[in-house]
């Protein structure tokens, strides 16, 4: 599953739907290109308020974009890795603005315990990403990194 991307299941009270809309979120998340009046026809209403549904949920933020699955063959091969760093607390915003403009980083999260941030990367080969994980152990304000290839996905719900 695509970071930041959460099933329809798991939404809580927060984000308050119908049972409708429910079922528009479902087969959105199995097939985001699916027409508007595909969508009307399998959900049994017009495709205006399919249309209206759907921008409904956007504004409300519940549908935050639509997004592109890269095919099993593609994704293969790609080189993905979870890099942990530890940052100096001073420089941390810095940093993070550092990170931002390198587009091999698909993710920063911020997280607790030892390290400061988990950067997920991709590159197009090992060499590619050596030269990556170079680059972000030599920010200002990186004190350490460990890295973490990913050798296979055994699980993948997206």
């Amino acid at each position: 599953m695509p970071e930041g991307f959460r099933h329809y299941d798991d939404m809580t009270d927060e984000t308050p739907t119908d049972a409708t809309d429910a079922a528009l979120l479902r087969l959105l998340q199995e097939n985001a290109r699916l027409p508007t009046a595909e969508l009307g026809r399998r959900l049994g209403l017009s495709r205006t308020t399919v249309q209206s549904r759907l921008e409904r949920l956007e504004r409300r933020g519940i549908v935050a974009g639509y997004t592109v699955r890269l095919g099993r063959d593609v994704a293969r091969a790609r080189v993905r890795a979870h890099i942990l760093l530890t940052v100096a607390p001073k420089l941390a915003r810095r940093v993070e603005a550092a990170l931002a403009r390198i587009p091999e980083i698909a993710t920063l999260h911020s997280v607790s315990g030892v390290h400061d941030l988990i950067a997920i990367v991709e590159a197009r080969s090992v060499e590619e990403m050596d030269r990556l994980i170079d680059q972000i152990g030599a920010l200002e304000g990186v004190e350490r990194t460990v890295t973490s290839i990913i050798l296979s996905t055994r699980i993948d719900r997206g």
